[in-house]
């Protein structure tokens, strides 16, 4: 096993795939499947790391990569981060393990299928990360200030009301008749308090 661990192509394809998954485990948090896998992957990766010889400024730029990642899906949520993280993350890894001569230690074409692969799966776990971020909820809650309903039940401290298709619990300080036009003031938790509209004759 150590061995193994020792091949550069071996710790390469262990790191990425530890990169990976440690991603995927911040878009998809409690399974537990994806963290194990990643702490498990980054771990014997990290083996090899200690007992190779590395490019130390890869090793930097392998790190620093996590920062506009962070910084693309938390504060600034764009697109250029995201791209910059991935980069980083790719030519770090790629050139984290040194040859005999001073180049990259890991196969070119082995390089060039597993950065291509984890590059496009980032890519797109971010970018649908960062529309998700970005995309506004189905349902705001906030919104239903002045929307107009109906009222289910009479209303008198507490009722019902039909409202954007949903069923309500409502309060009003007034008698409202069950079937009166009704109007939100506000919300308190999942109570509407309600006032009733005079309807026009």
């Amino acid at each position: 096993m150590i061995n193994l661990l020792m091949d550069p192509n071996v710790a390469y394809v262990l790191l990425v795939l530890g990169i990976v998954l440690g991603v995927l485990a911040l878009f998809a948090p409690g399974t537990g499947f994806l963290e194990i896998g990643a702490l498990f992957a980054l771990v014997l990766a990290g083996i090899s790391v200690a007992n190779m010889e590395i490019n130390p400024w890869a090793l930097i730029v392998l790190i620093l990569g996590i920062v506009p990642f962070v910084l693309a899906l938390r504060k600034w949520r764009n697109w250029v981060f995201l791209g910059i993280a991935i980069v980083a993350l790719v030519v770090g890894s790629v050139f984290l393990f040194r040859g005999p001569v001073g180049g990259p230690a890991v196969n070119v074409w082995l390089a060039i299928f597993v950065s291509l692969l984890a590059a496009g799966t980032l890519w797109l776990i971010g970018r649908k990360g960062l529309e998700a971020i970005a995309r506004r909820p189905d349902f705001d809650l906030e919104r239903l200030k002045e929307v107009t309903g109906v009222a289910v039940t009479n209303i008198f401290r507490e009722g019902s009301v039909y409202i954007n298709g949903e069923d309500w619990s409502a309060r009003s300080n007034e008698l409202i008749p069950v079937g009166s036009k009704v109007r939100v003031l506000k919300r308190q938790g999942l109570v509407l308090e309600v006032e009733g509209i005079e309807e026009e004759k």
